[in-house]
């Protein structure tokens, strides 16, 4: 799949297009929605399928203090929308000069002048320009002034409520991987690179690679079931803390998968960890001994969730 900047050029081959718009983090069943809109229009009339997402996220750009709440990173991000069958993926940059351009001239700019788009798809509730003075209406009276045509995709809903990103963060918080999954279609997974550790874990029988969190969403701190994609593919099965370490000193926040059965070395090469199961909040232990037996019991439970898989 190709990745397309909003600040460069875009292929001659790729005008015309029919473009699903949205911030997409997470790709939840309600986002599936508005870019299978927009793929299946696309297909209809032989035009490519453009999905265009935020990075930075607009709040990161307004409130830069904020804590972590991506659920997804922009390469997660290309891949699940290539899966999906988009042709491209369209990184829109949020920045000053895109937060104060008003919603006219959004669409002018960006949409007509700069994309070549013919059609547009979002969610009802999508909001763009300055100080959000636009919205699906909006944008479909701009844009047929300009030839774009655009269409908006109702929330999908279960027995709850609305699909949503804020009801996955909520999930997760309190470590409810199951409801996560439901919504997203997938388990929620972190990709990073393996750094160095104290390398306390392989002292005492559970060597961990270690994961720095970066600007993903902070799940409840405890301990996981959860699955490695290696970098040659492999799926291994394993448990994994994440958290401070309270029995250690200085807390450090990380997490840090133990995977069964495995040998090898894999700093600074990227994995992908997938949460299944919550197994336990994290806790602190008056002995390493303790500690152990804890962490013996975790793995025997985290094989016996995980067998189903």
């Amino acid at each position: 799949m190709i990745r397309l900047d909003n600040r460069l050029p875009i292929p001659d081959s790729l005008r015309g297009a029919v473009l699903a718009l949205g911030n997409f983090d997470g790709f939840h069943r309600g986002h599936q929605a508005v870019v299978g809109e927009a793929i299946a229009w696309a297909r209809a009339q032989g035009r490519p399928a453009i999905v265009a997402t935020f990075d930075p996220h607009p709040i990161r750009h307004f409130k830069p203090d904020a804590a972590p709440f991506r659920l997804t990173t922009l390469d997660q991000r290309q891949e699940l929308f290539a899966a999906a069958g988009a042709d491209a993926m369209l990184v829109l940059h949020f920045d000053s000069a895109m937060a104060a351009m008003p919603a006219p001239q959004w669409v002018e700019r960006m949409l007509v002048q700069h994309m070549g788009a013919v059609g547009v798809v979002t969610g009802e509730d999508f909001t763009f320009g300055r100080a959000r003075g636009g919205n699906s209406q909006i944008l479909s009276a701009i844009g047929a002034a300009h030839g774009l045509e655009a269409r908006t995709v109702g929330p999908v809903s279960d027995d709850e409520g609305t699909i949503s990103s804020s009801r996955i963060r909520q999930a997760l918080k309190t470590g409810d991987c199951e409801t996560a999954a439901r919504l997203m279609t997938r388990p929620f997974a972190i990709r990073g690179r393996v750094q160095h550790g104290d390398k306390v874990g392989r002292t005492i029988g559970y060597p961990t690679a270690n994961l720095d969190m970066g600007s993903y969403l902070r799940p409840l701190y405890g301990i996981y079931a959860v699955t490695g994609r290696m970098p040659d593919g492999r799926v291994l099965q394993g448990a994994a803390n994440m958290g401070i370490r309270p029995t250690f000193d200085p807390p450090k926040e990380l997490l840090e998968p133990h995977f069964f059965d495995f040998t090898g070395d894999l700093y600074g090469q990227e994995i992908e960890v997938t949460f299944h199961h919550f197994l336990r909040p994290e806790a602190k232990f008056d002995s390493l001994d303790a500690l152990i037996t804890q962490m013996d019991a975790d793995c025997v439970r985290a094989r016996e969730l995980l067998a189903a898989l």
